[in-house]
Formats: structure tokens, C-alpha cells, sequence
């Protein structure tokens, strides 16, 4: 239904006037003697009066009032639960047959007039409820109700029938939100406890390191096995390197059987835990899990070295060991010895210094080739430091300057917290030399130099990238106040201390010089997630090019190779090689770039989601209190009938939705087309009768 109302914003008396207007101009052209009849020609004057009369309303600026009306028929969602724990815990023929009723329940509501659709977790809408499969991993109730009151919140919503056994294994409990619409909820499922031992859960550490052995603790549960023995079984690469046998007590439903591993070697490391089956149990497939850790070298070692003892010692110290990967050895000349040990990266404070006595330390960062962060202060020996080629040079009489830190917004080697900036402008003043600073061209600004309220160009952090190292340079001393300043305002100092362990791994980081960069987006998976594979290509002077042909193979623990192919673009677009099983990977990435052909190899894990086997025990208690907050009550397959019957007597109504735009008459095309019609008709009767 539409409605047309045409409005004006001058006064109705107007109207006269332009009547008046379109007929005194009509009288005063066609009141002479013409060559044509009289009938002919009073039909001339009407259509002047017509344009004329029109022309002046539209002076008058009128608007067009529309008012489009949408009739919404009552709609009702199903909303299936098509996890694999329905199906898995479920008679199979009586799931069937509920669907199909189910359905059936669907096309009467459809005859009765009201709108319908299916919603299965993940978004997937259907078009019949009998073409669901549940093989989804995991469950979230809450997610799969409030995408359907989102997604129909204009479609008036009256209801939404939920067929689910009431397990959910992620997200929060539906119970605890309020949908706005009434719940129907359809029980399925078996809530009697079934004779089973499963495994609930495993505790590790994801990183260890390579050498140690690391705690690997297993939640084992039964149901029905007091006085039982079962045996847990350790396996990597399908031997098994551990057992350990659990009894099983009528008081204990849950035991810890705990494991020691020796994590050898590095990289990506699978390891399975199953509890042998028993005869009696329920179902095998909660009885294995599987763990999957990175195998690291040893801690990152920093030497931190300083000309005298300083408060910023102990605040970098502090920030560095925030990070469990990382360790630091101090150094002061003539308070303890330089330890000889490998160190990854060194921590310079205040030196080359003008004082002696630092001289091993700088020998042992020459010789090694060390990665150096050096601090600049008060005791620094400038003159010494612009000899190391650091990528900053400095021309100082001196002087300093109080500067407070402005984050580079071009620097992308690493990031900091999204608050960094406003927590920069919180710290202290720290004290810079003043004078002339130059750039080498390889060197790359991490903050600026802010005075008072005036940014300006000068650095205050740098990196330097060279062929064989990276350097980094800070120009402030008394940095210790800024994270002190921090921790006072925010509990924390996370900015401070992601800025030195960022700029620490920057500097340890091995330089990339490979042609050929391909990657998995993430370094672990799980089995319902889509793996996607980035890549860069590179020519002999490292710039980046694109449209290289790339051949991706993909190795799992089965051996079983997968190969793609695709190529590289400027938006970082790559491959998207769907979905495995879990398990460990490697791949290798070739590609033939300037006519040499270059190589790039690594692994990531994919975890398989074994969530939907934990439960076999329907919670039926969760559905009917959902039931009870939106007012309505459980049913189960039996009581589908009185389902639709409540629905009915529920007595939805359609929603009309009113819709009214506002323009100006004169937009309006047909209008202009019309007056044009007009005026072109009547300048041809004119010319045709022999007009003068």
C-alpha cells in the first residue's frame, strides 16, 4: 500500500495566483484573431494556462510526500543444533524422523501464512531441515541464537524452534541472555550417564625448551569403572614413550596422571595420550588427545653492559625478563667480571664511555658481531661512539634537551600496545644531547624527539639495518623514570616493557635474506579452521616483486603430500588450501624468480577439536530454562504436534513497516517530460496552422 501528499511550504492563496498567472498569459496570446478555428484555439490556451499555472507552483517550491507500506508475515526460525555430539549420542532413526517432522510442522506454519527459515550453527542457512549433517566441532549456542536475532531483527521475528541436545562447549551459556523472542526449544538426545572413561583435558606448556623435560598432566574421567585399571598411553610419531596405569575409585570420577617428557631436538613436536579402551564403554572416541608443543633452543641471552652503576639498569633489566624467553648477565666495569658465555644481543649503557675499564666488553662485541642496543647518556664518549657506524652520527658541544617520545607511525618492523602513543606522553622528560644528528640511509626511526609540545624530525630511537647485523640507538638516559611513571598510572608498564623486549627480539632476530618468504598466516590450527598461506618473492636487490608462479607442497604425519599452486600479489594475497586433520606439517614453497630457482620450508600444527565427544550426556535442564525465560516450555519429538499448535494460538500478527521519503515536485522526471510534451505540442499546432 502507498500513499502520494504533495506539500507546500508557501501559503494556499499562492495557488490562486499562479491559476491566474496561467490564464492572463493564455488571454493575452490567444484573445487576438488567429488563422486557426476558435475550438483549436481555446485548446491552445488551456495548454498555456496548464504550463504556465505549473511552472509558477514549481516557484513555489512544493514537495512530494511518499509513503511506502511492507506487510511482514510473523516468522519462525529452526534453529538446529548440528553439531556431531547430536549425532554421535542420538538414535540415528529417531533423529531422522524428527527432522522430518520437524519439517512437516515448517510447510504448515508456511500454509498458514507465515515466513520460515533454517539456521545451523556457523551461519549456514538451508533450505529443508532434512538436508542438515552435523559435523560441526564445537558448540556455541549463544553465538547460533544471537546471529538469528540479529540477522531477523526487521523481519518480525516471532519465534525460533532450537533442536539440540543442550551440550555447549564454547562460548557463554545461552541462559544468561536475553534474545528478545520466544524460545521453542526441541530435546534430543540420551540424559542418561553412560558407562565410559574419556579423557577431559590435557595441562602443558605450549613453548619449551630443547633439552628440559616439561609437565604434561592428564584429566582422566570415568563413569561406571570404580575399581577398574586402565592403562595411559604417551606416543609420538606412533611409538609409545610413556605409560602409566590409573585405578579408578567410585568417589574420584576425575583422576591427574602426570607425565614427564624430555622435549629433544626443535621444532614442532606431536604427542597423542590414550587411555586403552575397557570392555563396557560407551564409545572409544573421547579416549585420545593430542598435545602439541614448540621445541625451542635455550633463552635468549643479553649481555647488559653499563659504564656505572644507573637506575636504567635495573628497568631494562626488569623489561627484558618480563619475557620468560628471554635472560640478562650484567656487566660494570670494576663492580663485577665480564662472564664469557654466548650471548645473543648486548645492552650498551653509556658506552664507549669516557671513563676505562670497558674495554673486553666492546672487544667481545666486536669480535662476536654481537646485535647492539646502545644508551646514550652523560658518560658517553660521543666522539667514540660516531667510529662504530651505528647509523646515527651526532654533533654535540655538550648541551641537552628535556624531549618526551613520539611513536613513528611508519615503522612497521614491530608494533606496540594501540595505547602506546598516549602512554608516551605520559613519561617524564628524559635528557638527549642537543645538536646536529644525521642518518645513515639503512637506518629506520622508532621514536621522535618531542620538545614541549612541537614534534620534531629528530630521532630518538633508531634501528639500522646492515648486512650482517642490526643496531639500535637510544639517545635518552634516565629512561628508568618512564616505566616508573608508567607502573604508577596503569599497574603496568606495558609499553615500556613491550618496547625493549620488541626492540631485544628485532635485534636477535636472524636478517631475512631470503628471495622466497612463504607462510602460513598462524602457527596453529585447529581442524574446523581454513588454513591460508601468505608469500613474498623477492629479486637480487631484495625489492619485492609479484605475479611469481609458486608451487606450494604440503607433507603431514600420513606422508600424504598435497600440492597447490598460485601467485603472489601486492595485497598479500595467497592460497587458501581449506581444512586439514590434525596432525604435525611441513611444507616446502618453490619458485623460479629472474630464471633462479629459490626455496622456503617450515611447519605449523593443526589440532584436531575432539569437544563434541567429551559430553555424551544431553543437558535437557539447560533447554527448558531457556524455555522458561522467554516464556514458553520444553518439548521433545513426540510433542511436535502441540509444538505447532502453540505456535498457532500464539496468535502472531503481521507487522507493517512504513517507509516515507520527502523530495522536491521539481525533481521529479516524469514531471519535466510532461511540460516539455506540452509545450512541444503546442508549438507544432502552431506551426502547423500557419502561426505568425
Amino acid at each position: 500500500m502507498s500513499s502520494f501528499r504533495l506539500i507546500t511550504t508557501a501559503s494556499p492563496w499562492l495557488l490562486l495566483a499562479c491559476l491566474a498567472a496561467g490564464a492572463l498569459y493564455a488571454w493575452l496570446l490567444y484573445s487576438k484573431k488567429t488563422p486557426w478555428p476558435r475550438p483549436l484555439n481555446y485548446g491552445l490556451a488551456v495548454l498555456r494556462f496548464v504550463v504556465v499555472s505549473v511552472l509558477c507552483f514549481l516557484l513555489m517550491g512544493p514537495l512530494v510526500r511518499y509513503v511506502s507500506n511492507t506487510t511482514v508475515p510473523p516468522t519462525i526460525v529452526f534453529a538446529v543444533d548440528n553439531s556431531q555430539s547430536v549425532k554421535l549420542f542420538s538414535d540415528s532413526t529417531a533423529l531422522q524422523g524428527t527432522q522430518q517432522q520437524l519439517q512437516q510442522v515448517r510447510e504448515r506454519l508456511e500454509a498458514q501464512g507465515y515466513a520460515t527459515a533454517v539456521q545451523t550453527l556457523g551461519e549456514e542457512q538451508l533450505q529443508s531441515i532434512n538436508d542438515v549433517q552435523y559435523g560441526s566441532e564445537t558448540t556455541n549456542l549463544s553465538q547460533l541464537l544471537r546471529q538469528v536475532q540479529d540477522g531477523y531483527a526487521e523481519q518480525n521475528l516471532a519465534g525460533v524452534v532450537l533442536l539440540s541436545d543442550g551440550i555447549v562447549n564454547q562460548g557463554i551459556s545461552p541462559v544468561y541472555s536475553n534474545y528478545g523472542y520466544t524460545l521453542y526449544p526441541v530435546a534430543v538426545g540420551d540424559t542418561i550417564p553412560k558407562k565410559d572413561v574419556l579423557l577431559s583435558s590435557l595441562r602443558y606448556n605450549k613453548v619449551n625448551y630443547s633439552g628440559n623435560r616439561f609437565p604434561l598432566e592428564v584429566e582422566v574421567q570415568h563413569e561406571g569403572f570404580g575399581g577398574r585399571t586402565a592403562n595411559v598411553l604417551l606416543q609420538e610419531n606412533g611409538k609409545t614413550i610413556a605409560s602409566k596405569k590409573v585405578t579408578f575409585r567410585d568417589n574420584q570420577p576425575v583422576q591427574q596422571v602426570p607425565f614427564q617428557v624430555l622435549a629433544s631436538g626443535t621444532g614442532k613436536r606431536h604427542y597423542v595420550v590414550q587411555v586403552e579402551p575397557l570392555k563396557g564403554e560407551f564409545t572409544t572416541l573421547n579416549n585420545t588427545k593430542h598435545a602439541y608443543i614448540d621445541v625451542v633452543k635455550g633463552k635468549i641471552r643479553v649481555l647488559v653492559a653499563a659504564a656505572s652503576p644507573h637506575p636504567d639498569i635495573k628497568a631494562i633489566r626488569a623489561a627484558i625478563e618480563s619475557n620468560e624467553n628471554y635472560e640478562t648477565v650484567l656487566f660494570i666495569p670494576g663492580v663485577n667480571e665480564l662472564q664469557q658465555q654466548d650471548y645473543d644481543v648486548a645492552v650498551l649503557h653509556q658506552l664507549p664511555g669516557r671513563t676505562g675499564g670497558a674495554e673486553p666488553v666492546l672487544n667481545l662485541v666486536r669480535q662476536k658481531n654481537l646485535p647492539v642496543l646502545y644508551i646514550l647518556g652523560p658518560q658517553s664518549d660521543l666522539s667514540g661512539f660516531n667510529r662504530l657506524n651505528t647509523g646515527i652520527s651526532l654533533n654535540s658541544s655538550g648541551q641537552t634537551d628535556e624531549v618526551t617520545a613520539v611513536p613513528n607511525s611508519g615503522f612497521s618492523n614491530f608494533q606496540l600496545p594501540e595505547n602506546a602513543a598516549e602512554r608516551l606522553q605520559e613519561y617524564p622528560p628524559a635528557r638527549v644531547p642537543y645538536g646536529e644528528v644525521r642518518l645513515a640511509p639503512n637506518t629506520e626511526v622508532i621514536l621522535y624527539q618531542q620538545v614541549g609540545r612541537v614534534r620534531t624530525n629528530k630521532p630518538l630511537l633508531t634501528v639500522q639495518n646492515s648486512d650482517d647485523k642490526r643496531t639500535a640507538v637510544l639517545l635518552a638516559s634516565g629512561t628508568w623514570q618512564w616505566r616508573l611513571q608508567e607502573a604508577a598510572n596503569h599497574e603496568q608498564p606495558q609499553a615500556y616493557n613491550q618496547l625493549i623486549t620488541n626492540l631485544v627480539q628485532l635485534l636477535s632476530a636472524p636478517r631475512n635474506k631470503k628471495r622466497l618468504n612463504v607462510y602460513p598466516t598462524q602457527t596453529e590450527y585447529t581442524s574446523s579452521d581454513e588454513i591460508r598461506f601468505n608469500a613474498e618473492a623477492y629479486n637480487e636487490a631484495l625489492e619485492p616483486v609479484y605475479g611469481q608462479s609458486i608451487t606450494l607442497n604440503i607433507t603431514g604425519e600420513d606422508e600424504q603430500p598435497r600440492t597447490f599452486t598460485f601467485a603472489n600479489g601486492e595485497n598479500q594475497s595467497g592460497v587458501n588450501i581449506g581444512t586439514l586433520p590434525g596432525g604435525r606439517y611441513t611444507y616446502s614453497a618453490t619458485a623460479s624468480i629472474n630464471g633462479q630457482r629459490q626455496k622456503d620450508e617450515g611447519e605449523f600444527v593443526v589440532e584436531e577439536l575432539q569437544l563434541e565427544a567429551l559430553n555424551a550426556v544431553a543437558d535437557h535442564n539447560l533447554l527448558y530454562q531457556l524455555a522458561s525465560n522467554s516464556g514458553s516450555k520444553l518439548y521433545y519429538p513426540q510433542q511436535l504436534q502441540q509444538l505447532e499448535q502453540d505456535i498457532l494460538q500464539a496468535d502472531h500478527k503481521n507487522v507493517i513497516y512504513s517507509k516515507e521519503e520527502l523530495s522536491d515536485l521539481v525533481d521529479l522526471k516524469w514531471l519535466f517530460f510532461l511540460l516539455l510534451g506540452l509545450v512541444c505540442v503546442e508549438w507544432f499546432v502552431r506551426k502547423y496552422n500557419g502561426s505568425y
